[in-house]
């Protein structure tokens, strides 16, 4: 018959565990304990400072790296403009160059039409005076009627010939010299064309620099604007950390309180309280989830703390009440304690635990609470808890 009332009870405890592990009232507290949260929210909120700290240096340097760029875009303005200014100019010379080609080219073949000319009359010239019908030059000559009349027409006919000679290579020497010019036009107009492919190449050079760079900006643009976003999305976070923070705290000093007037209420003796069949087995697995790697004056100290509470009148009477209170201890809402229940994981010293509290052996006095050791807080210290 016992034993059934024992299977009952820890059937019991099991589907409030279950029942109460599922409920959202218990999601903070799945974790662990009041104090062990605020540490973790602690921690928490440090390496989001920490990541925020990490991200605002990366804004700066993608800033100043976005700065660089844009000094180096302005720079690059500035050579896309002086290329663009010496190609223009360069461009401007070739187009003076190609009318003075053109002109000398125009007036090289004026010179060489008259040097044709000027060679046609001189064969005219000579022909006429020569060789006109049949009158000859020899006739011409004796029919003069004296002598100094025959030397003044020969000398005429030299004179004649003399200018046409001169006239002929004072045209061919222009001809050359307008020939050495052309050649020395087009050498000119070679060598600005070679720079304009220089400047053209140099113009592409810097636009396609100017193009990457402006790229460049964009892109840490996007990457400053996504990591000031982070940088706000994580002071959100941190901000509510706090808000945590603060909750956890206050909740820490209400339990501190609750501790106080627990000590400070009616306390009923250890023989006016009766036990369940399954209470037993209970409060033993319970120790193991708590303490179950402390020394056995830890294991005896979590059990004086569940007695504790049956004991005062600010907790319920019964060790069922006590364990299953509303955001009380931890490994019921995580679903350990129901494992361990279903498992029977308490140790012997477990047991051993929960026969000294039940026999009314306190090794904490009044403590009604216990948690890990943190700062500020004051208490009885046992193994890895405060106990206050």
């Amino acid at each position: 018959m016992k034993g059934l009332r024992k299977t009952a009870v820890i059937a019991a405890a099991v589907l409030i565990t279950v029942l109460l592990s599922d409920s959202e009232v218990y999601r903070a507290v799945a974790v662990t304990t009041t104090q062990q949260q605020l540490e973790q929210t602690q921690n928490e909120k440090n390496e989001l400072e920490n990541e925020l700290e990490n991200t605002n240096q990366d804004i700066e340097g993608l800033k100043e790296t976005h700065s660089s760029l844009k000094d180096e875009l302005d720079s690059l303005n500035g050579d896309l403009t002086d290329v663009s200014g010496t190609l223009e100019k360069i461009e401007q010379e070739m187009q003076v160059k190609e009318k003075d080609i053109e002109d000398t080219k125009a007036a090289l073949d004026e010179a060489k039409a008259t040097e044709e000319w000027q060679y046609e009359c001189m064969v005219r010239r000579i022909r006429l005076m020569y060789e006109r019908g049949d009158i000859s030059y020899i006739d011409t000559l004796l029919g003069v009627s004296s002598v100094s009349d025959m030397v003044s027409v020969a000398d005429c006919f030299e004179m004649i010939e003399a200018y046409d000679r001169k006239m002929l290579e004072s045209y061919k020497e222009t001809k050359s010299l307008i020939e050495e010019q052309e050649s020395i036009l087009e050498s000119e107009y070679d060598e600005l064309e070679n720079l304009r492919i220089a400047a053209e190449a140099e113009k592409s050079k810097v636009s396609g620099l100017i193009s990457r760079t402006a790229n460049s900006i964009a892109e840490y643009a996007g990457q400053i604007d996504d990591a000031e976003k982070e940088a706000l999305a994580l002071e959100e976070e941190i901000r509510k950390k706090d808000e945590d923070i603060e909750y956890l705290q206050q909740k820490i000093a209400e339990e501190q309180a609750m501790s106080q007037q627990a000590a400070n209420s009616t306390w009923r003796d250890i023989s006016e309280v009766e036990f369940a069949d399954g209470d037993r087995y209970l409060l033993a697995n319970l120790i193991y989830c708590e303490a179950g790697g402390e020394p056995d004056a830890g294991k005896l100290a979590v059990g004086s703390v569940v007695i504790n509470r049956v004991l005062s009148s600010v907790y319920p009477d019964t060790v069922v009440g006590v364990i299953y209170q509303d955001r009380q201890f931890s490994p019921v809402a995580s679903g350990r304690l129901a494992l361990a229940l279903a498992e029977n994981r308490a140790t012997q010293s477990c047991y051993d635990a929960a026969d000294q509290a039940m026999s009314g052996v306190t090794n904490v006095g009044s403590c009604v609470y216990f948690r890990t050791p943190v700062e500020g807080l004051t208490g009885i210290q046992i193994g890895g808890h405060i106990f206050y």
